[in-house]
C-alpha cells in the first residue's frame, strides 16, 4: 500500500477560466474529508466546501480530490487545516474571492464549523 505524502500546492492543477470577464461562483463540496486529531490520533471527518469567484484560473477537480486525500494521515487541528486549505487555494488559483468552510462531524457531542474567507484587494482580472 502506498503511503501518502503530505499535502502540497504542487498537487493542485488549474485550467483557464472560460469566462474571465464575468463574476460567477463555483461551489465545490467535498463530503469525505479526513484528517487526524493531533492530540488523540483519532480520525476526524468532515465536509469541506470551497466557494469561489475565479479570476483567470479554475481548480481542476481531480487534483483537488487527490490533494485533499493527502490530509488523511495528517495530525492537524480544524482551524489550522481550513486556513491552510484557503491559503493553498488562493496561492494556486488566485481567485477574486474565496470562502472555505470545514464542517466537522461531532466528537464528544460537539460539532465544529470553521469558515475562512478571502477577497482580492482590487476586483481586477490580473494574472
Amino acid at each position: 500500500m502506498e503511503l501518502l505524502t503530505a499535502p502540497s500546492t504542487d498537487q493542485l492543477e488549474t485550467f483557464p477560466n472560460p469566462n474571465p470577464g464575468r463574476n460567477y461562483t463555483i461551489e465545490i463540496i467535498c463530503p469525505e474529508f479526513t484528517s487526524m486529531c493531533p492530540k488523540t490520533g483519532q480520525p476526524d471527518f468532515g465536509t469541506i466546501t470551497f466557494s469561489y469567484t475565479p479570476n483567470l484560473k479554475c481548480v481542476e477537480l481531480k487534483s483537488l480530490k487527490l490533494y485533499l486525500q493527502r490530509y488523511r494521515n495528517q495530525g492537524i487541528f480544524y482551524e489550522v487545516v481550513v486556513n491552510r486549505l484557503l491559503d493553498d487555494f488562493i496561492s494556486i488559483c488566485q481567485p477574486i474571492r474565496c470562502k472555505v468552510i470545514g464542517s466537522f462531524t461531532p466528537r464528544g457531542g460537539i460539532s465544529t464549523n470553521v469558515t475562512c474567507t478571502y477577497e482580492l484587494a482590487s476586483n481586477s482580472t490580473e494574472g
